[in-house]
């Protein structure tokens, strides 16, 4: 309990306002929840000041008209407590009995404390009594279960003290009513607020939203997509830049489409027509190759370079023909049961290389295109030999549901500049030299991996060798359209205690 000069002080014990929740915690999500998080504090924030500060203006508006009506009945009662001096017993009796029935009580001290109402005589601070012995008024306020003012002062003419004592229940009854209510419209608030902010923020992103979809869109291919530019606004700028930049993005990839399908009919139609010819060139080659023999000398080895070459155009023609047909989509997958090891020893047997490449594992079975994993498997063991050098042995294992197979060779190895486009087409380690592919043999065997569901990757590292690893399914899928996207059938492998560059793909 405190007590003070009527005319300095307002009262204390003032209870603390309304407290207002911080922000929250942000976490990360998308935009339209982070804006009507926003809109919600803000609101949030400027109605609990609001309300808080209107609370504690209007409580305080409140003690100090109930002090001021409390200190003039004080003052009253203090002048008529003089007509009843001198304080005899008898007129000590008369003087409270005097106060009684009204809405307030008194507590005579003169000498002895003699309250109105035993109910009403709270204790007395000391501040409060030396300001009333003093000879001034002052009042003091104390918390409890029933809230009390106390106004107090020396009744004129006499050394004896007067109290009036007020009763401030309702008082604060009221203002807690008060700020209860105060409290329910700051939650009120607080909900129209989210629900505002949340309508908001979901229209003012709604053409963020649909520009995301319209860009997965061309992603998936839908290459006509457009927004819908309505208004003047910084979103219609935008949509009408989107537009743009999609018109000229389907203009440029419709005309690499064509390119494209002009390069790949080129190449069929070439192949298409250089087939005859090298058909009969192959026979002339043939015969003539029956007959070298009987050739000169110096004619010989001329008619040695022509059957040659045209050996090396025949399988060229053969190789164009099969990657326009990879590009075309026509190819299709014929699954069968096929035993790996005993098809490496058939091809490493008909092309006449037992002596130099070893196959190892155990019987291992599976069900795949038996004519693609041969084309696949002689286009890598022909690169290891032709290219590689050293011995080539052949691996085949099972790791769960999927058979790896490794060719490794154990010659020069390939530079790591090479490796990024060793499966790209007409791709040579060695530009200059005459003999070997003709830099598809590689981009076919990734075609055809690709087809079989499986994964081709290789690994080497000069002067130790070279790992090619097809990884396949244990049942490849059927009707798989082909074409030529590496990016679908890359990975990497890495050759056991040697480091070096990775990269997924055939060779040539």
């Amino acid at each position: 309990m405190t007590g003070t000069r009527v005319p300095a002080a307002t009262g204390g014990g003032k209870p603390a306002p309304p407290a207002t929740p911080g922000p929250p915690t942000v976490r990360p999500g998308r935009l339209r929840r982070r804006l009507t998080i926003a809109f919600v504090l803000v609101a949030g924030i400027s109605a609990g000041v609001l309300a808080g500060g209107s609370y504690l203006l209007l409580r305080q508006a409140r003690y100090d008209a109930s002090l001021h009506a409390a200190a003039a009945d004080a003052r009253y009662r203090l002048v008529l407590a003089g007509q009843f001096l001198p304080l005899t017993e008898q007129r000590r009796g008369e003087l409270l009995t005097s106060f009684e029935g009204s809405d307030r009580h008194v507590v005579l001290i003169a000498g002895e404390t003699w309250p109105s109402d035993p109910a009403y005589a709270p204790p007395l601070t000391e501040r409060l009594r030396a300001t009333v012995a003093a000879g001034q008024l002052g009042y003091q306020r104390g918390p409890g279960p029933t809230r009390l003012l106390v106004v107090g002062g020396r009744i004129p003419g006499s050394t004896a003290e007067l109290y009036v004592v007020t009763d401030e229940d309702d008082l604060a009854a009221g203002l807690e009513q008060l700020r209860n209510a105060l409290a329910a419209g700051w939650v009120l608030v607080v909900l129209l607020a989210a629900a505002v902010g949340h309508s908001l923020a979901r229209r003012t992103l709604e053409p963020v939203g649909r520009a995301s979809r319209a860009a997965r869109d061309i992603t998936e291919g839908l290459l006509a997509t457009r927004l819908p530019v309505a208004g003047r606004d910084e979103f219609s700028g935008w949509a009408a830049s989107f537009n743009e930049m999609a018109e000229a993005l389907e203009a440029k990839i419709n005309a690499l489409h064509h390119a494209q399908e002009r390069e790949r009919r080129f190449t069929a139609d070439v192949a298409h027509e250089l087939r005859t010819p090298v058909t009969a060139l192959v026979g002339a080659a043939s015969l003539l190759h029956d007959h070298l023999d009987q050739l000169p000398t110096d004619a010989r080895r001329a008619g040695e370079l022509l059957v040659s070459d045209v050996v090396r155009l025949r399988r060229l023609v053969e190789d164009l023909m099969e990657i326009s047909r990879l590009d075309a989509g026509r190819e299709a997958v014929q699954v069968t049961d096929v035993d790996v090891p005993g098809l490496v020893r058939r091809i490493v047997a008909a092309r006449g290389w037992p002596d130099r490449v070893t196959v190892d594992g155990d019987p291992l079975r599976l069900r795949t295109d038996p004519r693609r994993l041969e084309r696949v498997l002689g286009n890598l063991v022909a690169n290891a030999v032709q290219h590689g050098g050293g011995e080539v042995r052949v691996r085949t294992a099972r790791t769960g549901d999927r058979v790896h197979i490794d060719v490794d060779d154990r010659g020069p190895g390939i530079p790591a500049e090479h490796l990024p486009r060793l499966f790209d087409r007409f791709h040579k380690v060695d530009p200059a030299r005459s003999g070997g592919g003709s830099g598809l043999g590689l981009a076919i065997a990734l075609e055809n991996a690709r087809l079989l569901g499986g994964r081709l990757t290789v690994h080497s590292t000069p002067g130790v060798g070279t790992r090619f690893r097809l990884d396949l399914p244990d049942v490849a899928p059927e009707g798989v359209p082909s074409a030529h996207t590496a990016a679908e059938s890359t990975g990497s492998t890495r050759m056991p205690g040697a480091p070096g560059a990775e990269l997924a793909g055939d060779t040539g």
